[in-house]
């Protein structure tokens, strides 16, 4: 017996990273939606700086 494919809506299995599609590890604060891997390759770009 088959199940249907449900698209969730709540949960971590309802979001993925907009870059790579992962599904683990997302950063959604300020609506980023990025998963931590492509969030370091990216956050100079966007405007984040480190200080330590």
């Amino acid at each position: 017996m088959r199940t249907k494919k449900v698209k969730r809506k709540i949960g971590k299995g309802a979001y993925k990273c907009i870059r790579c599609g992962m599904m683990k590890s997302i950063i959604r604060r300020y609506g980023l939606m990025y998963c931590r891997r492509c969030f370091r390759e990216v956050a100079r770009d966007l405007g984040f700086k480190k200080y330590r």
